[in-house]
């Protein structure tokens, strides 16, 4: 906000430093710690901690997430200033504990928030349905909370609002097409190494979805996988958000490569149709073009019938949680838990009941 005093010369540099940043936040000024969160989430074993520790840059063994885990990271923007803060939560097991993401998100921190979204590229059967269903409980989510806001702070929803489309230009051709994520989406393919062993065509079918999916939602992807060159790729989207660097300009569209679009530098033209004949796409009805994308992929990789649920494992049997006197006292309750399930059948037995006349 400019002050009275300022002179001409002040404007302009603070016209030019918003020009050069402009996901910057107003309210965060020169001297000031700047805080971000970023929620991930996708796949389970999809290879989320690893990129969270090499953007971190912390040499640790990945371990598996329980559930919702949180972690930090600092760092300078510029040489002598404060360092800046970024948080960032982890959603384990996949899709089934994804109404979890209600606790990082929340109206406080909305205005500074992200999400990336990993997605497993060796398991294709997966991966629509993994997304779907991760992306919109999010949404809908962040939705529930910018409709709060609208009334207690018309200002701030509308500027998240405004800052969706930040990415596409009006003049896009796409800008009537496309139906933007309400808060900053990064898409991370993992596994590349094990996707490129896959038959051309259907790493053609993977790749082309993937961008049509990040290109509809104002996302940006990236393909990575345990190579360095590839994960200081994804990091460097990763530190955009988390700590304002440079935004990368740079874009790989080659299927036979792996894939870098930084969001707003794709088109429906370059993408192209959905990968399937005219009859086919003439006998699919869909409401919308991410619908018909839908049908078009799942034609080609049917989604597996499972429960996540069922996977997920009980962490009080994971021994790398082991403790040996919550252990101790955990087994003596296990035993007094049996034994009053014992006593409670031997009197449930032994009761009479009325019966009807």
């Amino acid at each position: 906000m400019p002050k009275a005093s300022d002179t001409l010369w002040d404007l302009a540099i603070a016209e030019v430093k918003k020009r050069e940043n402009p996901d910057n936040d107003d309210d965060v000024k020169p001297g000031e710690v700047w805080e971000k969160s970023i929620l991930f989430m996708g796949h389970k074993n999809g290879g989320k901690t690893t990129i969270i520790l090499r953007c971190l840059e912390r040499e640790e063994s990945p371990k598996p997430t329980l559930a919702l885990e949180y972690t930090f990271g600092r760092r300078a923007r510029r040489h002598n200033t404060p360092k800046d803060v970024a948080h960032f939560w982890e959603l384990g097991g996949g899709t089934s504990l994804v109404e979890l993401i209600r606790i990082p998100i929340t109206s406080h921190n909305i205005r500074s928030f992200a999400v990336v979204l990993v997605l497993d590229l060796s398991k294709p059967h997966e991966l629509w349905t993994t997304m779907e269903s991760l992306l919109q409980v999010t949404r809908n989510h962040v939705n529930k909370i910018l409709t709060k806001l609208e009334k207690a702070n018309p200002e701030v929803a509308a500027e998240i609002k405004q800052r969706m489309w930040n990415d596409l230009q009006r003049d896009h051709p796409d800008y009537a097409l496309v139906d933007p994520f309400p808060i900053p989406l990064v898409i991370i393919g993992s596994k590349y190494d094990i996707f490129h062993e896959f038959d051309s065509e259907m790493r053609k079918i993977i790749s082309k979805t993937l961008r049509f999916v990040s290109h509809y939602y104002g996302a940006s992807l990236v393909f990575t996988s345990k190579s360095e060159a590839l994960l200081l790729k994804a990091r460097a989207l990763i530190n955009h958000l988390a700590f304002g660097y440079d935004k990368s300009k740079s874009v790989s569209v080659d299927p036979s490569k792996p894939l870098f679009i930084p969001a707003g530098l794709d088109s429906m033209s370059q993408i192209g149709p959905p990968p399937a004949s005219d009859s086919d796409l003439g006998k699919m009805h869909a409401t919308t073009p991410l619908e018909l994308w839908k049908k078009v992929f799942e034609k080609t990789f049917p989604p597996k019938s499972f429960c996540d649920l069922q996977d997920t494992k009980d962490p009080a049997q994971d021994i790398q949680y082991t403790e040996y006197e919550v252990d101790v006292m955990r087994a003596q309750k296990n035993q007094e838990l049996e034994q009053y399930k014992r006593n409670a059948s031997k009197s449930w037995k032994e009761m009479d009941f009325d019966s009807d006349s």
